[in-house]
């Protein structure tokens, strides 16, 4: 395989679901002539399996082996890519195993997960690999039994001669299955004719976490392996005056201290490891530690100069003559500003990885989210080549884009070298609160103008933020960006907001900080949704117009006013009665559409609260619609908290929030009934983890205007506060 066959454009290009024919070489042994056995435990030679592709083992017995090449963090994946594998390939989920493929983007394709991209960007190689994989075993059977290949089928691993109904399973097959040369087009199914796609099939991975079995990072043992936790600087970018470690080499186990540098993107972040015998040791011993550190060379953040930065920055990006041309015809005008604040991603399971490094080559297991990006970044720093350095995918409880960056897994790697043995890196829950990445704050400029009719004739959406996207310069700009407007996307506003709007503008600008910042559950639509879609409605309140009926003015495309009409029939909109508030938000990022209805009341002590929650999510063709349901379920209770409950703020130059005492999280009394449906269309398939979020936080804030007549333009509010 060379490596540009399978290069991330040509691998984009091709697997797009309205491609054509399928090439397999991405998919298939490099020598395709060869039979190769994959590496398991099993010493019983039955048991092994051969690979008939990449994606695709068979034992002798018939079992399936299923790869999943993406991380499975809770949103279903390890469960809907082989579905769509098992789907064509004609066998059943409770003969089949699935098993997480280790890093090799020459054989499995770019692996990060990220993006909601495993069901959109997969399902087209994913169906036609399966369909590939059936017609070689068809293919096989038909030349044993010397007949038309016309005249086979596939059914339940089985392969089936229609007219002799003679039966041969796959795995009496695959060996000479796998020679063949896989052709060049297939047939898929219609959707009329899935089997397992479509249905609420039940996951595989369910049982493994409810009995323990399931392996996450924190499971993962070796033999010798040591464990290490590190003394970090409270300030960001702190560095190392000096340490004492006589009291921790005191404590029994401990057998390392030293110091160690952790890159965050342009920058290096010091402290001090404490390496021993048992994590419980390290931890006693990191207690022990004294540090002296170094004061930072620059001013120390707080949030308050950091919403002031945003506030002053939103003044500096200037008009835009065109769009202030079109504003000043409108007859009616608004303008209103938002505030949504910095975020942690506070996933339930701490950061955590082990490393094995030998002279020539490296040993990766965790909660890794973006395999291939670790990989390539270990390669480079420990001048190892890539293909020797191994990148093992366990269970992840939690990700939301933090586990993609390379930063702990470096740790690990870093510290097995200077020990010349493996380790295993744990952070404690203070360690993931308190050092970052973090969701950056955004704060927010809206100005919209309406015609005579009380159509939006104008509408400009500013943004000052943290950019993710400077982390990665080495003296990110703090000055706005003035020539920041476009007439592109805004990540979270519905595109066909522009064929209903006659004239758009979108700007930004940056604030500097020392801050790490990076991708959190629906990036920048997290707090864009929130923005544009409160302020939607206010322009509807503004028209006098109802909110429903103003969004299906202004989105013509039948796909939204289809989404539309089905929001109105399951809310019951018509007929809301008295004594309660509905507030609706549509949002659209990562090709996924989603609406959230909210109803709010107020309690015999007249405090609001949320009644119920109703989701529609559009993300056209899909594979299980029970995993839908829970990941909009859960994008609806991580919106809950960052919108009501929970944000990061910083003093001194350090988080102040460390723990879930300070930073907590929705408890399940304070979830509200959620119904989620699903739209049914022959659309191309788009995301679903990531796009159920941002409705949530702007349909909340309306519900409670309709109720109060009072607007929620900063996050997070307390429910409690609002009567």
């Amino acid at each position: 395989m060379k490596s540009q066959d399978i290069s991330r454009r040509n691998f984009l290009r091709k697997a797009t679901w309205s491609g054509a024919a399928l090439t397999l070489a991405a998919y298939i042994p490099a020598n395709s002539q060869a039979v190769r056995l994959i590496i398991n435990p099993i010493s019983d030679e039955s048991q092994q399996g051969t690979e008939l592709m990449s994606w695709i083992s068979i034992r002798r017995t018939g079992k399936v082996i299923l790869m999943c090449n993406r991380s499975e963090m809770g949103q279903g994946t390890f469960q809907a890519l082989p579905q769509m594998l098992a789907e064509e390939l004609e066998v059943a989920l409770d003969d089949v195993e699935i098993v997480f493929a280790p890093a090799n983007p020459a054989k499995y394709g770019p692996q990060p997960q990220e993006g909601s991209f495993s069901v959109r960007g997969w399902a087209p190689r994913l169906l036609r690999a399966g369909a590939c994989a059936r017609e070689m075993l068809i293919e096989t059977a038909a030349a044993e039994w010397n007949v038309s290949k016309n005249d086979c089928y596939a059914e339940n691993g089985t392969i089936i001669h229609r007219k002799t109904l003679n039966t041969l399973p796959y795995g009496a097959l695959v060996e000479k299955a796998a020679k063949l040369k896989p052709p060049a087009e297939v047939i898929l199914k219609k959707r009329s004719e899935y089997k397992i796609i479509g249905k609420s099939v039940p996951r595989k991975d369910i049982p493994l976490k409810t009995n323990g079995t399931a392996l996450f990072g924190l499971d993962k043992k070796l033999p010798g392996m040591k464990y290490a936790v590190i003394e970090r600087g409270t300030r960001f970018r702190e560095t190392i005056k000096s340490f004492d470690d006589t009291e921790t080499r005191k404590v029994p186990g401990v057998t390392h201290v030293f110091k160690v540098s952790r890159p965050v993107f342009s920058q290096y972040c010091e402290g001090v490891a404490v390496v021993a015998d048992s994590l419980w040791a390290a931890m006693q011993g990191r207690k022990s530690l004294k540090v002296d550190w170094n004061d930072p060379d620059f001013r120390l953040p707080d949030t308050t100069s950091l919403e002031n930065q945003m506030r002053g920055n939103l003044q500096k990006i200037g008009s835009h003559p065109r769009f202030e041309a079109e504003y000043e015809q409108c007859t009616q005008k608004l303008e209103a500003s938002y505030e949504t604040p910095y975020q942690s991603h506070s996933c339930m399971e701490p950061l955590n990885c082990i490393a094995d490094v030998r002279a020539d080559y490296i040993q990766i297991w965790g909660p890794i989210q973006e395999a291939n990006w670790i990989q390539a970044d270990l390669s480079q720093r420990f001048n190892i080549p890539i293909e020797q350095v191994a990148v093992h995918m366990t269970f992840l409880g939690g990700g939301f884009g933090r586990k993609a960056f390379p930063d702990y897994p470096y740790e690990a790697a870093f510290i097995s070298k200077e020990i010349q043995a493996p380790v295993q890196v744990v952070w404690t829950r203070e360690d993931d609160m308190t050092a970052g990445p973090f969701r950056p704050g955004a704060f927010y400029s809206l100005k919209g103008g309406l015609d005579a009719q009380g159509r939006i004739h104008a509408f400009q959406a500013n943004t000052a933020t943290q950019w993710i996207g400077q982390e990665w310069s080495p003296t990110p700009s703090g000055s706005p960006d003035a020539a920041g407007y476009n007439t592109g996307d805004f990540e979270g506003l519905l595109p066909p907001y522009r064929l209903g709007i006659q004239h758009y503008s979108f700007g930004g600008a940056g604030i500097h900080s020392p801050i790490p910042v990076m991708w959190w559950r629906s990036v920048y639509a997290s707090t864009h949704g929130f923005a544009c879609e409160s302020f939607i409605d206010e322009l509807a309140h503004l028209a006098g117009k109802d909110p429903m009926a103003f969004r299906r003015a202004h989105l013509p495309a039948p796909r939204y006013q289809a989404l539309i009409d089905r929001m109105t029939e399951l809310t019951g909109w018509q007929s809301r009665g008295k004594n309660q508030g509905w507030g609706v938000a549509f949002t659209e990022c990562f090709t996924g559409i989603c609406g959230h209805a909210v109803k709010v009341m107020r309690n015999a002590e007249g405090k609001v609260r949320i009644e119920k929650v109703v989701a529609l999510m559009d993300c056209g063709w899909y594979v299980n619609p029970d995993t839908i349901r829970a990941q909009v379920e859960g994008s609806i209770v991580m919106a809950l908290g960052a919108a009501t409950i929970h944000a990061t703020t910083f003093k001194d130059g350090k988080a102040v929030q460390e723990n879930f005492d300070t930073y907590p999280m929705p408890r399940i009394a304070d979830i509200p009934p959620i119904e989620v449906h699903i739209m049914e269309n022959d659309e191309k398939p788009g995301g679903v983890g990531e796009p159920g979020l941002p409705p949530f936080a702007p349909a909340l804030a309306n519900a409670i205007f309709d109720l109060t007549g009072r607007r929620i333009r900063r996050l997070p509010f307390s429910l409690d506060e609002i009567s």
